[in-house]
């Protein structure tokens, strides 16, 4: 196990990472080869899992009148929308329950499936290092094409994603179980390359997280509670909390700054963190 220290930089880490089109996993395996942590160490696995339920605890926050509005729990009353012919009000079409599920279920049955593999292969130094690289292109060939007017927008806030565009991005979102190669980059540019905006894209990436995040980490925790004990308990909270209250500021930034910050900056980003760690883990 590590100290305080290691905690902290952990789950600053996570929280900078784990919805940036970065690779968390790249971020936390050249982080843990720095700090000399054995990655294969089970209480460190179960502290990942933790900082991870954190961060998810921040996007739920973020994301809370969302989530209760697709539950039917908003307060606020739904907008009737534009009069349409006859008089009659044509209701506004908002993102749904059917939505979310038509994106996350692909990668979710995919993920079970392979979940052996995944474990067992995935996370191999050359299979990230390869899936940073490939990630990187392939976000920067979808930001060039939705650029180009190849594509045309035919959703600019997450309300006009359609069942079919919900779909193909849950299908592109199952690049992700690649580790390395980042959910939110696989589900941002496959939203932009299905005619969604770069804003409702991350918007839909961000709330689709929520529920594949929580099922992934929840199952891991059936058998990684019993590696938190009294004797490491400071180490779990201390992590808990700097990765929520940085994925917390992480979140906001990102929604606020989102146009100024392109999928080929990130990616530029990654071709870099590939370098290091061919650099630090490869060599």
């Amino acid at each position: 196990m590590g100290d305080i220290i290691h905690a902290i930089i952990l789950g600053i880490v996570e929280g900078l990472t784990e919805f940036l089109p970065v690779s968390s996993s790249g971020h936390m395996i050249l982080t843990n080869k720095l700090l000399d942590i054995a990655s294969d160490d089970q209480a460190i696995v179960t502290f990942e899992i933790i900082i991870q339920l954190a961060a998810i605890l921040a996007m739920a926050i973020v994301y809370r009148r969302r989530i209760a509005d697709l539950f039917g729990l908003s307060r606020k009353p739904q907008s009737l929308g534009a009069i349409g012919p006859g008089g009659r009000s044509s209701a506004r079409k908002k993102l749904n329950l059917i939505h979310v599920a038509l994106g996350i279920v692909p990668a979710m049955l995919l993920a079970y499936a392979l979940k052996d593999v995944i474990k067992g292969e995935g996370f191999n130094q050359a299979p990230v290092l390869f899936s940073l690289v490939v990630g990187g292109i392939y976000m920067i060939v979808a930001e060039k094409l939705s650029n180009s007017g190849r594509i045309r927008v035919k959703a600019e806030t997450m309300d006009d994603i359609t069942y079919r565009q919900a779909f193909t991005i849950g299908l592109l979102q199952c690049l992700s179980l690649w580790p390395g190669f980042s959910r939110s980059g696989s589900t941002i540019a496959g939203g932009m390359l299905t005619g969604t905006s770069y804003k409702a894209a991350a918007d839909f990436s961000f709330l689709m997280a929520i529920p594949i995040m929580v099922v992934a980490s929840g199952y891991e925790m059936l058998d990684s509670y019993k590696y938190i004990t009294g004797d490491n308990l400071s180490f779990f909270i201390v992590g808990f909390l700097v990765s929520f209250v940085v994925a917390w500021l992480v979140i906001i930034l990102f929604l606020r700054f989102i146009q100024k910050v392109k999928l080929t900056h990130f990616a530029i980003y990654r071709f870099i963190l590939a370098a290091l760690f061919w650099i630090f883990i490869m060599r």
